[in-house]
């Protein structure tokens, strides 16, 4: 067993566990929760985290399959016990490059990125409620702060998780649920290895893993890291709309 002292939630649930942020916040649990069941649509990478570990298990999963979910979702908890913590950590990211707008690339981001998120919570949201219990974390991105180049589809999806964790935050706290939501910058993970641009601040995943688990810790509403690179996309927020596009046309779409 690991060193590391007991967490404080009995069964934890990571969709889009197989890879990037999600194994790795996995593996941080594993051993410091009785059960952590991990999803994802890769079956054979769930099966792998699962022989390697403690206390993983696998329910392999389609998170745009709503009936799916609601099954797995029943048959973690009739075999673990009641969720105490869901963290929302699948995703799809393809460049959109105008002229080129396909509706497809949009609407496969869409059913992965914000769906899957909303079929989840239909399940997790009034069963913690109910309970008065729980706690929900849902990964955005510093891309749904304001519109980037290239981030059409997959910026559109952070944007629209960010306006549903602040429209449900105040309910579920008046329930005793936490709800957070989770903005990183560039993590190295398999989703940006295909980036064919500079990404200022890249943080190795075991270290966002980290980041996130404190913050989850701590029940913070908005988990963010790295610091630097965050805080400035956060202050861009602020800018009058003609002086963040100077700044987009001068230094993110120079040949």
């Amino acid at each position: 067993m690991t060193d590391a002292p007991a967490l404080p939630w009995r069964t934890a649930w990571i969709v889009g566990a197989s890879s990037g942020l999600g194994a790795a916040l996995a593996k941080l649990l594993d051993g410091r929760v009785d059960t952590v069941a991990i999803s994802a649509r890769s079956a054979d990478s769930l099966n792998a985290m699962q022989e390697a570990s403690q206390t993983l298990l696998a329910y392999p999963l389609d998170i745009t399959d709503a009936d799916a979910v609601a099954r797995c979702y029943q048959d973690i908890e009739d075999k673990a016990g009641k969720i105490d913590l869901v963290v929302l950590s699948a995703g799809t990211w393809e460049m959109v490059v105008p002229p080129d707008i396909d509706p497809a690339v949009f609407k496969r981001s869409m059913d992965v990125n914000f769906m899957g998120v909303v079929n989840v919570l239909a399940q997790a949201v009034p069963d913690m409620m109910r309970r008065r219990a729980g706690q929900i974390a849902i990964i955005s991105s510093v891309a749904g702060y304001r519109g980037l180049p290239k981030a059409a589809a997959y910026g559109s999806t952070k944007a629209a998780l960010i306006n549903l964790a602040e429209s449900l935050h105040p309910e579920l706290a008046a329930k005793g649920v936490t709800l957070s939501i989770v903005n990183p910058g560039f993590v190295d993970t398999p989703m940006t290895a295909v980036n064919d641009f500079p990404m200022p601040f890249l943080m190795p995943v075991d270290d966002a893993a980290q980041r996130l688990l404190r913050g989850l810790e701590r029940k913070a509403y908005e988990i963010t890291f790295p610091r630097r690179f965050t805080w400035a996309m956060k202050l861009m927020r602020l800018l009058p709309n003609a002086v963040y596009f100077w700044i987009v046309r001068t230094f993110m779409l120079r040949e």
